[in-house]
């Protein structure tokens, strides 16, 4: 099994554990999300250090392990993104296994269990990009959206689509639900790193709203800001960024 196919199958069978622990009727609201997280995690680092003991490992459930960054290929999963979202029994949540080899995000899988139809976003398995005219769709949180977000919207003439987890506003760029995915309120590198390496592979921009790159498995593992979009809105949204950053 390659490890982009080991990631897409541990976030499958992830997905289906996590349904299996909300259709049980034993917890709800945060009780549910922090059993969900529990059940998950346990799975995922197992597994991953079951079948591929050698590389570094990353969990925002697990303790970190220092060691980790003397490793060139470590794993980086968030075993339920969008832990409110779960506990809510909403669709928009997902389960991220990623990987960075030399700080890159290289490879990885998006599930979207929460939909309830198997999807699964894979990098080794990349689709072309819905056509979308009009003016741009820029995804935001749902309950907190970010004012540098809010200010590019307003520049560009965009539309907010509010939105649960990361995972699920960077999949809702593949899938042709929106075309910009700003955030500057501040990650950590589960957060990002199997979304982001799923939307390179489908050929989006990915970088930090500077135009940086992102870089994974650092010893601090807070990620200030993040931008996954359509190719043809990098430039513009960048722009506009340093515009809002940065006022004449």
């Amino acid at each position: 099994m390659t490890d982009a196919e080991l990631a897409a199958h541990l976030a499958i069978t992830a997905g289906r554990i996590l349904l299996e622990v909300r259709t049980s009727g034993m917890f709800e609201g945060k009780a549910l999300g922090k059993a969900g997280d529990q059940v998950a995690n346990q799975f995922l680092v197992h597994a991953l250090r079951a079948q591929r003991p050698e590389d570094g490992l990353l969990s925002e459930e697990e303790k970190d392990n220092p060691e980790r960054q003397g490793k060139s290929r470590v794993w980086i999963v968030d075993p339920v993104d969008g832990t409110r979202e779960y506990g809510e029994e909403r669709s928009d949540w997902a389960v991220h296994v990623g990987m960075a080899v030399d700080g890159v995000a290289t490879l990885g899988a998006v599930a979207l269990p929460g939909l309830g139809d198997g999807t699964i976003f894979r990098s080794d398995s990349p689709a072309p990009l819905p056509e979308h005219r009009g003016p741009p769709r820029l995804l935001v949180s749902r309950t907190r959206p970010a004012a540098e977000a809010l200010a590019v919207a307003e520049m560009l003439g965009g539309v907010l689509v509010p939105m649960g987890s990361a995972g699920a506003k960077a999949m809702a760029v593949i899938r042709g639900e929106a075309d910009i995915y700003l955030h500057s309120g501040g990650q950590y590198e589960w957060d990002s790193c199997a979304p982001v390496a799923v939307a390179k592979a489908h050929g989006l921009h990915c970088s930090r709203i500077d135009g940086s790159p992102l870089v994974y498995n650092q010893a601090d593992t807070y990620m200030p800001d993040l931008l996954i979009c359509r190719p043809e809105w990098a430039e513009p949204v960048l722009k506009s960024v340093a515009q809002v950053v940065s006022p004449d």
